[in-house]
Parts: C-alpha cells; structure tokens; sequence
C-alpha cells in the first residue's frame, strides 16, 4: 500500500473530547473518528487491526470446537419476555417498535436467541455438545459513554454459547473456552490476569473475566504472586481481619460531636482509630431501605451487597430519605435505635471494641458501642472491598490490587435460560433434561484499545507485531531522489514478496512528517531510505517497540526484516505453547 493512496488522516492536536490514551491515539493516528457519543466509524487503518484481532479470535474458537453462526441484531421482545429480561434488563437496552407497533430490541447480548435456536433444532443427547458462536456489533444505551471504544453503545464482541449434557460437559466446554481465551490473549500480545468475577445481570454460578492490566483500566483486580488467586474486587473474598485495639476503656454514652461528620474527623475528636469508627451507610434497595454497616476504615462492596440482599436497584438513599428512616443528616447517623430497617454488617463489625456510632441527631456520636448487644444486626456477611497488603483467601500470602481493562468474560450460565425457553434434550434413556449452557464474550473493539493502552509512548502507538495495521513501513527521506525512491520501491516489493504487510511513504512530505507519522500511527518496523546510508549501501531500521536502531547492508535487508517480523510473530505463537 502507498501512503499516498492511503486514507490515514493523521492528527498533530489531541481533540478536546479525548481522555484516555487508547481514545487519544486511536484519534490522532487515524484509526477511527467519532460519528455520534458512544459510535466511532473505523478507518482503514483502525479496520485492519480489527480484522487481525478477529482472525485470531476465529482461529481460536475453531481450534476450540466452536462453530460460527450469524445472529439477527434485531431482537423481538417476546424471547425477552420470556426469561423475564425485557421488564429488568434496564435503561441500557435499545428498544424500538416496527410499523407494526410490535416490540424489537437491538442485542445487547444473544441468550434469548441462541437457546430459541438451539431449543427448535436440537433433540437427541447425541447432537451435543455444542459451542456456537458469532462476531457481531453489539448495542448498550450506556448513561455515559466515554474513553472511546472502551464503552460505547456500539461495539464489536464475538460471544460464543456452549450447550451440554450435564454439569460435567459444560465443565469441559468452560475450560476449553478459558484456554482458548488465553491463547487470544496472548496471540494480541497483550499482558492480561484471568480473575474471577461477579456474573452481573448475564446471570449463573461461575465466571471469569479476562483483565488486561493498564492504569487506566475501570476495574480493580486482585491477584496473589505466590499461588494463583486472581479475581476481580466485586468478587475477591475478604476475611474478618481482627487486630488488637487500644482498650481506652470508654464510658458508654452519648457526646457532643460539633461539626464533625466524616470518619476521618470522628476519629480525631475521639483520639481513636478509624478502625474504632462504625459507619452506617443507607441504601435503597428496590422498594426498601437498609442500613450497611462498615469499620470506618474499609470501602463498600455494592456488587457483594446487591447479591446479599437479591435486588434488583441498589443506590444509595438520598439525603431525605436519610433524615426521614433516623431522624438525622448523614454525618450523625447510627445504627441505635433503628426501627423497620434491615441492618447488614461486615463481617469484621462485631469485632470492633469500644466502636464509636452516630447518635441519629445533629452534632451526637456514641462511644464505648457494643456491636450485637448496643444495637442488632440481622445479616453479617463480607461485605467490603478487598485492600493490596491483605491476606490471600487461598495461601494468605500479601495481595496485589492493580487497574485493568476488562476484555474477556466467561459464564457457566447451568440452565438458568434453557430451564424457561425450553431447550431440552433426551438422553440415552429417553428422559427429557434442560440442556447445560455456558456463555463466553470478547470484546473485539476494546482488546484494540487495551492494546493501545498497554503500548504507547509519548510518540504514539507501539502496535504488537500480531495485530499492527502493517508490518513494516518503507520511508525514502527524499522523493525528490530518484536513487532514493528506486530502492524503496524495490524493497516495498521485495518485502511484499517475503509475505510481509507493507506500506511506503511516498507522499512528498519532509522527513520530520514522514518519521511522526510513522511513530503515531506504530509501525512495529521503520525502514529509512536516506542518501547517507546508500552511499555505504545500507539502509536503516527501526523497532518501533524498543527504539532498536541499527543498519542493515541493501542486499540482505529483505531477508534481514522478514526474519525480524517473523520471529516476533513466532514469540507469541510461543508463548501460546508455553
């Protein structure tokens, strides 16, 4: 390909609306423009690393078993209304009505029409198991679509569905899948955790999310470095950790707190230790209010609660709501005297000695509070956010916290949608049986921005060599030399013929442009053109990933950097078979 010839319209500003790094260089390079919140269009450019990205995942999946099929994006509404998901799927659904006034959606996900498929053509335990899949836009009215294609309300996702006999053969299709999700992963070239994981409104009773791990990654994870716990922070498990407080020997009574509201303040007028405070925390919980109560020093865990509790709409209660269940703002409130209002505690709550509380009225606190004595609590269960420096819940080892970018996900669904749409089997002895389902997702789009996320520096994109546009770009200094220009040509066609993607940069531009253009959009391999080195017959090459420069003499160049490419291709391929 020829730069000239190229739609890559490459950008020296950032544009306003840019805030992560993928969102920034995906702009900047060309790869994609935004065409409304939420929707990009994909470039030349930006549509070959998805094609890559795709073709590794397809491999994939076939090496797995997996076979492809197309799925309609329009959805009608009674296969939702079937599993009960049109009424409690949420704001984030795109519904819309034919002339007809029948009820669509546009998938968000492809359960509901999956199992109808299944459940019309699949009879015998004979035709199973079964892993079928699709690449396919998918559609989510997200509130606030941002960070480019990290969370739009279109993307591309391949979702693959595995239906078996029993718990035994969906256990088999879940680990064939948690393999080849590795093997993705690692053919991108990507540096990722696979972490256990809150199943969320997909529903069942195992999962597992694939993390690629950036700074700038909307979710935490928590991994151990001895053994090999991994899980998301909605999911890791904490345990109760109790530790020796400073008896002060409290008189339990009621003290006037002046102004002081926030654990931090509470703790100083005390002279005690956050881990001394009790906070009450307020939730509405569908058509109820709780109270969730918390060692001053630790974060709550909604997803844990909101699976404690089995609600459907958690937040948190509003000020009035506040005052109207305690009699106080926030800031003075307890769990004393709370009548009509379910109580949930963490588990490390009734461990706490001499606890400090709100009093439920304007400038009061408890002190010397006995957690199950001074006041009751109806359910103790984990309900906190694991913190780096904790035991691990499997070896009790120090744990990690790190950011990450959420790009994989598998379910072990059972027969949470085939039990209600009716995809059965009969096995060998003529019994009718709901069949077994898993359902497993990856986000195409994102695994391009997380690979951005993972590979860049303060010039641009450092693309792994698996997924990169091109392979190597040709840059003759001056196109106004025609000894210049002749060996370009030459080895843009002797690479071509070595199998290699290639562009050269013809455009009559300045070198400076050529170079920052090549580094933005990254190239993994720069071949330079220029008269200097042609005098000695070499020509000079750039690894884009390390900054590796070195030169090559002419006659070997084409041998020289296809090897280059070939072996970094090959590490992945490796690394796979690891």
């Amino acid at each position: 390909m020829r730069i000239s010839q190229m739609l890559a319209p490459t950008l020296r500003e950032t544009p306003a609306e840019a805030e992560v790094i993928s969102h920034k260089l995906l702009l900047r390079a060309g790869m994609i423009r935004k065409t409304t919140a939420g929707v990009y269009t994909y470039l030349p450019l930006g549509q070959r690393v998805i094609k890559k990205i795709i073709e590794i995942v397809r491999e994939e999946m076939d090496r797995a078993g997996g076979q492809e099929v197309g799925l309609p994006i329009i959805q009608p509404a009674e296969l939702w209304q079937e599993t009960g998901r049109w009424a409690v799927y949420g704001e984030e659904m795109f519904r819309l009505k034919d002339r007809h006034q029948r009820d669509f959606c546009l998938g968000p996900t492809h359960e509901e029409i999956i199992t109808d498929l299944v459940r019309g053509e699949v009879r015998s335990y004979k035709q199973l198991p079964l892993l079928l899949y699709q690449v396919q836009n998918k559609y989510r009215d997200e509130r606030r679509p941002r960070f480019g294609l990290m969370r739009g309300r279109e993307f591309i996702m391949k979702d693959l569905y595995s239906f078996d006999v029993d718990a035994d053969g969906l256990e088999i299709s879940y680990r064939k899948m948690y393999d080849a999700y590795c093997r993705v992963f690692t053919r991108c070239g990507l540096r990722y955790r696979a972490v256990e994981a809150d199943p969320g409104a997909i529903g069942g009773n195992a999962s597992h999310e694939f993390m690629v791990l950036a700074e700038s990654g909307e979710a935490e994870v928590v991994f151990c470095q001895v053994c090999d716990y991994a899980a998301n922070v909605e999911k890791a498990e904490c345990q109760p950790q109790v530790e020796p407080a400073e008896v002060k020997h409290l008189k339990r009574e009621r003290v006037f707190t002046p102004g002081v509201q926030t654990v931090e303040e509470v703790a100083n007028f005390f002279k005690v230790s956050p881990k001394q405070v009790i906070k009450t925390l307020f939730y509405q919980a569908d058509d109820q209010v709780i109270a969730v109560l918390l060692r001053g020093d630790r974060r709550i865990n909604e997803t844990k609660l909101k699976n404690l509790v089995k609600c459907l709409r958690l937040e948190l209660a509003d000020d009035a709501t506040v005052e109207r269940v305690t009699g106080a703002p926030p800031g003075s409130v307890g769990p004393i005297g709370l009548t009509g209002i379910k109580v949930y505690a963490d588990l490390e709550v009734p461990f706490v000695i001499e606890a400090i509380v709100g009093a439920n009225q304007v400038n009061y606190h408890w002190q010397g509070i006995t957690p199950g004595v001074d006041f009751s609590l109806d359910v103790v269960a984990d309900l906190r956010t694991m913190e780096a420096g904790e035991p691990c819940p499997k070896c009790a080892s120090p744990v990690t916290v790190a950011r990450g970018i959420e790009v994989g996900h598998i379910f072990k669904l059972g027969t949470k949608y085939s039990e209600v749409l009716g995809a059965k089997f009969l096995n060998e002895k003529g019994q009718e049986l709901p069949m077994v389902m898993g359902c497993y997702g990856i986000g195409v789009s994102r695994t391009m921005a997380a690979a951005v996320e993972q590979n860049y520096d303060q010039d641009g994109i450092k693309w792994p060599m698996p997924i990169a546009p091109f392979h190597v770009i040709v840059v003759p200094v001056s196109t106004h030399d025609a000894e210049q220009m002749r060996v370009a040509e030459e080895l843009y066609q002797g690479l071509l013929r070595s199998g290699l993607e290639v562009v050269v940069d013809d455009r009559n531009e300045r070198a400076g442009v050529k170079f920052k253009d090549a580094d933005l959009i990254g190239y993994p391999i720069r071949v330079t053109v220029g008269a200097k080195a042609l005098k000695e017959g070499q020509v000079e090459v750039k690894k884009r990933q390390t900054g590796e420069q070195f030169f090559v003499p002419l006659p070997e160049a084409v041998d020289y950097i296809a090897k280059l490419v070939k072996e970094e291709i090959q590490a992945t391929l490796s690394e796979v078979l690891k």
